[in-house]
């Protein structure tokens, strides 16, 4: 009896656990519908708290949903808010065509941050796919070591390789395929500088639409990566994307 307990309520739990993100995927499903069909009716208002609202709370988003905020705030006159949801857009959809508008709202020419390599483009491939990539070569180590257990070659060291290297393939796939943290500069002007403190090496004064690799974080100052070189922005300055 007390078997037959523990697997009811672990059932019940995984049960319960799917019932609660089926209501919450319904309930994000229905706020997007509707700011989608307020979007149409060309109620944006309306339509932008409710996106701001699941961008904020749920901390989702869709490609479509931050392009049609980027569309209502430079309606609105907000430049700055409208080059941070392109930004985003962005890092899942780069293109000529992106950056081009963003020039447009930052009225610069010179942008750093936005260049499409080929190396960036398959790293993006592969941090898009990487759950899918993880649980394939999961699947394989656990085929790998259900294989090696029915041949019986436990007393053959050499037979567990495979299964060593499918292991390593699955920690790196879950733990090193993972998008760069990137921010966009919001503020005009910037002062990018070479140690985090005022009194540090200044290296530049920049204006809004810069995007910027995050390496890490120093009190009030971020690390990032400028022109190839190690800098400091204040966090004040930057937008997470």
């Amino acid at each position: 009896m007390p078997n037959i307990s523990r697997k009811f309520i672990v059932k019940f739990l995984i049960f319960f656990t799917f019932i609660l993100q089926s209501i919450n995927c319904q309930a994000d499903n229905k706020s997007l519908i509707l700011a989608d069909s307020l979007f149409n009716a060309k109620s944006y208002k309306e339509a932008y708290n409710i996106y701001s609202d699941i961008l904020q709370t749920e901390e989702s988003y869709s490609p479509a949903m931050l392009l049609k905020m980027a569309y209502i705030t430079e309606g609105m006159g907000q430049y700055n808010d409208a080059t941070l949801y392109l930004s985003k857009y962005y890092d899942h959809n780069p293109s000529p065509k992106v950056i081009s508008k963003i020039k447009s709202l930052t009225d610069q020419r010179d942008l750093k941050g936005y260049e499409v390599s080929d190396r960036a483009q398959f790293f993006k491939l592969l941090t898009d796919y990487q759950q899918e990539i993880t649980s394939f070569f999961a699947l394989l180590l656990v085929v790998s070591l259900i294989f090696t257990i029915v041949r019986n070659r436990a007393n053959k060291p050499k037979y567990f390789i495979p299964s060593m290297i499918l292991l390593l393939c699955t920690f790196l796939s879950n733990n090193m395929l993972k998008s760069p943290q990137t921010g966009i500069i919001k503020d005009s002007p910037t002062i990018i500088m070479g140690e985090p403190t005022a009194a540090g090496k200044f290296i530049k004064k920049v204006n809004p639409g810069h995007r910027v690799t995050i390496k890490s974080t120093e009190d009030i100052w971020y690390q990032i990566e400028w022109e190839g070189k190690e800098a400091y922005v204040k966090k004040e300055n930057i937008s997470k994307l």
